[in-house]
């Protein structure tokens, strides 16, 4: 018996699946209502036998026409063509479409991948890959040779977990002294991959000494408080989408992914380690193939969140504001990028769960308070100082509730 795997040509344009057959491919939302397929690409539909996948006589030719179909075929009369209706230019803002696809096509996404390159009016590319994620972090273009001889404690894990173990004056004078060196603590540690490593394995799970709730109970918490914003989408017959920030190596990410609740999960993150972990679970997980939702995995800066105002319905951050270093200006991305009505729900460490941490950098500091660019993290002093963050943020008073839980972990509800 034969199968047909048909691949949807925004799919494979703008994203990262979550399924895998002959090889990844995407379904993106590309319109207000309920469609999933920008478009069939039946004419490069590829045939799969119980035993193998069948030749192709010419890969090249293959390519080509898909490739021609992408740019033919993309979006409907309701949509600029070609256009994701969420990412965009993090510095403009600026819609992104597919500039080109390089790379393998048959078989491609079991090994590397299908390679894309995502443009925005101003010519900004960037790129990524379907079997990994997609880097909004920075324009590819602006990665000079200079810049890549540039060492970057973020792209160096020895680095990155040396420093952040560096007492603080050492930090700001290694830090300020080289222009060799990039480093910002809170954003930095995370980089490391043992520490993506150690993250489902014991890390996450040591939380719950300040008082938060385990990952499925948090995972609940959040579902039941975006349940009415879902329903008045779905009473619309409009689509979802959902953000998970911070979402390190998809603790969350895939559970909303398989409550076929949204239908569109993005996950974001800063470091590279935490999203190549967040993708080996997604892949591993067989649940995540059967769902109905659209997964996209994207490294970005929560300080420049690379999404259209007014885009996103609701929006997770879990045990994360606490490392990210510009607060104020990321929340304000928050608010920005939630649509009106759409709401926030995050988890943090209130900052007396890092005494030992804070005492000892400013001991190290002779004494002196530690500058925040410095700071191993972000030391939040009560509930009433984050909820003031809130409202700067944009955030009304009525529509912001902040709550401290056990003796280190606050919960906080928004709505925009």
């Amino acid at each position: 018996m034969m199968k047909y795997t048909t691949i949807s040509a925004a799919a494979v344009a703008l994203g990262i699946s979550h399924k895998t057959d002959a090889f990844t491919a995407l379904q993106i939302i590309t319109t207000p209502q309920k469609v999933h397929h920008a478009a069939t690409l039946d004419d490069v539909a590829i045939s799969e036998s119980d035993d193998e996948v069948k030749a192709v006589n010419s890969k090249d030719l293959k390519r080509q026409q898909l490739k021609q179909a992408l740019l033919g075929r993309l979006g409907d009369t309701n949509t600029d063509s070609g256009y994701d209706p969420v990412l965009c230019d993090p510095f403009t803002q600026e819609s992104l479409s597919l500039s080109s696809i390089k790379g393998p096509i048959l078989g491609g996404a079991r090994s590397g991948g299908v390679r894309l390159s995502l443009t925005s009016e101003s010519g900004d590319t960037f790129e990524g890959r379907t079997n990994t994620y997609i880097n909004l972090l920075e324009p590819a273009s602006a990665i000079s040779e200079e810049d890549e001889e540039k060492t970057s404690i973020s792209r160096s894990p020895i680095l990155s977990s040396l420093m952040t173990l560096t007492p603080p004056p050492l930090r700001s004078i290694i830090a300020s002294n080289s222009d060799d060196v990039e480093y910002v603590p809170m954003r930095d540690l995370f980089t490391s991959p043992s520490v993506s490593f150690a993250y489902e394995r014991g890390w996450r799970q040591g939380f719950a000494a300040a008082g938060f709730p385990g990952v499925d109970e948090e995972f609940e918490l959040a579902t039941e408080y975006f349940a009415p914003v879902i329903k008045q989408k779905n009473d619309k017959n409009e689509d979802t989408v959902l953000v998970d920030m911070s979402c390190a190596t998809g603790l969350f990410t895939r559970r909303f992914t398989k409550s076929n609740t949204y239908s569109r999960v993005i996950a974001c993150d800063y470091s590279d380690s935490m999203l190549t972990e967040a993708r080996r679970r997604v892949n591993a997980d067989s649940e995540i193939a059967e769902s109905s939702t659209n997964l996209d995995l994207v490294r970005c800066d929560v300080a420049k969140i690379p999404m259209k105002t007014d885009s996103v319905d609701v929006f997770h951050a879990g045990a994360a504001m606490h490392c990210w270093p510009e607060i104020e200006a990321s929340l304000k991305e928050i608010h920005r990028v939630l649509t009106p009505g759409g709401r926030y729900f995050a988890t943090t460490f209130l900052g007396n769960y890092f005494s030992t941490v804070a005492g000892a950098e400013k001991a190290s500091n002779g004494g002196a308070d530690v500058e925040t660019s410095m700071q191993a993290f972000q030391y939040f002093p009560s509930v009433e100082y984050l909820k003031d963050l809130l409202l700067d943020a944009g955030f009304e008073n009525d529509n912001v509730s902040v709550e401290l839980v056990g003796r280190g972990c606050v919960i906080m509800r928004c709505e925009k």
